[in-house]
C-alpha cells in the first residue's frame, strides 16, 4: 500500500503524535469541554498539515499549514489552563506546551518554503495614480 506524502514529514509525525499524548493525558479527565476543545485543537494540527500536502498548489499547503499552526497556539493555551485548573500536572504540561512550540516552528519553516515556492508577479505599481 502506497503512504501519503504528508507521512513522511517529520512535523506530521510529531503533530499525530502529540495529539496521542493529548488524548492519554486526558482519558480520565471529567472536564468534558476542555477535554474536547483540546483534542479537537490537537488533532487538528495533524490533520491540516495532511489536508495541506493533498493539495493542488504550495499556495493551498501553506494556507493549511497556517492553520495547523494556529491550533498548536490554540492548544498551548488550552495547556496552560488545563495546568492552572488541575486537569494536567504541571511537569507534563510543560512538555507538552514545549512539543507544542516546537511543532509550530517546525510548521513556520515549512510554510517559508512553500511560499518561497509560490511565484508571483512583480507589482505593477510606480507611486502614479493611475488614469
Amino acid at each position: 500500500m502506497k503512504s501519503f506524502s504528508f507521512q513522511n514529514l517529520d512535523v506530521w509525525k510529531r503533530a499525530s503524535r502529540l495529539a496521542c499524548d493529548i488524548y492519554k493525558q486526558l482519558s480520565t479527565s471529567r472536564d468534558f469541554g476542555l477535554k474536547d476543545q483540546m483534542t479537537r485543537a490537537a488533532v487538528s494540527i495533524a490533520s491540516n498539515i495532511a489536508e495541506g500536502e493533498e493539495r493542488e498548489s504550495s499556495a493551498e499547503s501553506a494556507r493549511f499549514l497556517y492553520y495547523a499552526k494556529g491550533s498548536s497556539g490554540e492548544l498551548a493555551t488550552q495547556l496552560y489552563i488545563a495546568i492552572e485548573i488541575g486537569v494536567i500536572d504541571k511537569v507534563t504540561g510543560l512538555k507538552l506546551i514545549t512539543e507544542a512550540r516546537e511543532i509550530s516552528s517546525m510548521l513556520a519553516a515549512l510554510i517559508k518554503i512553500r511560499k518561497g515556492s509560490v511565484k508571483e508577479n512583480a507589482a505593477d505599481y510606480d507611486g502614479e495614480p493611475r488614469t
